[in-house]
């Protein structure tokens, strides 16, 4: 008769400063990377947490995870899974404060960022959304709106054929956008906040070589 090895299964909560996303494939989100008193760890997120959570989430931010814990008593192994991620209170064990991510994590502003929402499916990330992605990432670098405008994934936008699909802080809903297409959505929609920034920028005109995105009605 063979042994049945059981696993325990049961509730935690730590504290500890982000690391790192644990991406899959080159675009799915996993997991975070914290370092705790006792060192690095490794916490799966549920499926509804990957499809929610701020992608732009800074390095060194002090987090508390609340989830489940289960123990193989056949292997040792001990696997994470965070239910809840929210923001650490600040009165923290001294071995968390000491951490050298702390002393470089600037304080965000206070003003609120507009957010740029973008499918994380796998339909529209086959149709190019993880180069749209980093292409947002790269343009609002490059044109200084990185404090001002912040890109979070989403779940399924019930639109998957037409992929990519993005919505823009105004609400406005884009279909087929591609990497090289970012440049002039930039121009659309944050014109007033790139001639601030930049006032030499060169707003870049369409072509005949130029496939249009395709613009969807605001929600």
């Amino acid at each position: 008769m063979g042994v049945c090895h059981s696993k325990d299964v049961s509730e935690f909560c730590l504290e500890g400063r982000f690391i790192e996303f644990v991406i899959k494939d080159g675009y799915k989100l996993k997991g975070l990377l914290l370092l705790t008193a006792d060192g690095e760890c490794y916490v799966k997120l549920s499926k509804q947490l990957r499809f929610t959570f701020d992608w732009r989430l800074p390095t060194g931010t002090l987090l508390q995870v609340i989830g489940e814990k289960k123990y193989d008593a056949k292997t040792g192994k001990v696997t994470l899974k965070a239910e809840a991620v929210m923001a650490a209170r600040t009165e923290t064990s001294p071995a968390v404060k000491q951490l050298p991510a702390m002393e470089n994590t600037k304080p965000k502003p206070d003003k609120a960022k507009a957010t740029i929402l973008v499918c994380q499916k796998s339909d529209c990330m086959k149709r190019g959304g993880k180069a749209l992605c980093q292409a947002l990432e790269a343009t609002l670098s490059d044109r200084g709106l990185e404090d001002q405008v912040t890109i979070k994934g989403t779940g399924c936008m019930k639109n998957c054929k037409a992929g990519p699909n993005l919505v823009m802080p105004d609400k406005t809903r884009y279909t087929r956008i591609q990497a090289d297409q970012v440049p002039q959505l930039m121009n659309k929609h944050f014109a007033d906040s790139q001639q601030s920034n930049h006032s030499h920028q060169v707003v870049i005109s369409n072509t005949n070589n130029f496939e249009p995105f395709t613009k969807v009605s605001a929600f």
